[in-house]
C-alpha cells in the first residue's frame, strides 16, 4: 500500500463515536495488525485521511501518538514508517500491566480489605457467564476499573485511563485462548481478595497478564508480524 493506491479498507470496527485523531490511531494500528501496512513501509497519509474524512491534522496527531507506543517511527521530511514488532516488547508490554494491575491490587486490598471482593465476585460471575466477546471485553475492563477505584489513587486513575492494548479490535474474539485465561484469572484473583490475601491476588494479577502475553506472542507468530516468522495465516 502506498500514498497512490487510494483508499485502504476500513476495520471491521464502529469508529464513529471516537474523536477523528482517534479514529486514525485506531485504524493504522488495525491496518499494522491485519498486514496492510508492513514493517518497513511508509505510513500512507493522504489515503487514510481519504479513507476516514479528515484532514492531515488528526492523522498527523495519531501518528505521534503510535510513535510513542512503537508502532511506528517519524522521519523529519520523510514521512511516518512501521516498525519491526518483536517479541520481547509484547512480553515487556503485558508483564508492565500485570506489575501496574498487581500493585493496584494490593493497594486495594489493603485499603477496602475483603469489602473489594463483593462488586469483583458479580462481575466475575458474569465474566464467567457471558460467551459475548464485545460484553467480556467490556466486563473485564470494568473489573479492572473497580480494582483502581478500589486502590484509591488518583495517579493510578490517570495511568488506567491512558493505557492502551496491543491487538486492535475485539481482543477475546482475536487472541485464541484468551476467554479461558482471563476467567480463570480473575476468578483467582476474586478468591485472593475474599481471603484478604493482597500479595496473593497481585501475583495472580501477573499471572493473568503474562498469560495473555503468552497468547498474543503466539498470535502473532502464526500472522508472521515479528521478524523472521514466516506465519501461518495470509496478511490482510
Amino acid at each position: 500500500m502506498s500514498a497512490d493506491d487510494g483508499p485502504a479498507p476500513l476495520p471491521g470496527e464502529s469508529l464513529a463515536r471516537l474523536s477523528s485523531g482517534e479514529q486514525v490511531r485506531i485504524y493504522v494500528r488495525r491496518l499494522i495488525f491485519d498486514g496492510v501496512l508492513r514493517p518497513g513501509q511508509r505510513v500512507p497519509q493522504d489515503a487514510i485521511a481519504k479513507t476516514l474524512g479528515v484532514s492531515r491534522i488528526p492523522v498527523r496527531e495519531a501518528l505521534i501518538a503510535l510513535e510513542h507506543e512503537g508502532w511506528v517511527t517519524q522521519i523529519a521530511h520523510r514521512g511516518a514508517y512501521v516498525n519491526m514488532l518483536d517479541e520481547p516488547s509484547i512480553r515487556d508490554h503485558y508483564e508492565l500491566n500485570g506489575l501496574f494491575f498487581g500493585f493496584a491490587v494490593r493497594r486495594a486490598v489493603e485499603r477496602r480489605g475483603i469489602a473489594l471482593a463483593e462488586p469483583l465476585e458479580a462481575l466475575q460471575k458474569r465474566i464467567a457467564r457471558t460467551r459475548d466477546t464485545a460484553e467480556l471485553s467490556r466486563l473485564v475492563r470494568e473489573f479492572h476499573g473497580t480494582v483502581i477505584a478500589g486502590a484509591g489513587s488518583p495517579r493510578l486513575r490517570t495511568v488506567f485511563r491512558q493505557m492502551t492494548d496491543i491487538v486492535p479490535g475485539d481482543f477475546f474474539e482475536l487472541v485464541p485462548g484468551s476467554e479461558k485465561v482471563v476467567r480463570a484469572g480473575t476468578g483467582a484473583i476474586v478468591a485472593a481478595i475474599s481471603r484478604g490475601y493482597s500479595e496473593i491476588a497481585e501475583r495472580e494479577y501477573a499471572v493473568l497478564l503474562r498469560r495473555q502475553g503468552d497468547l498474543v506472542v503466539e498470535l502473532f507468530e502464526r500472522r508472521g508480524m515479528f521478524e523472521g516468522s514466516l506465519g501461518s495465516e495470509p496478511a490482510g
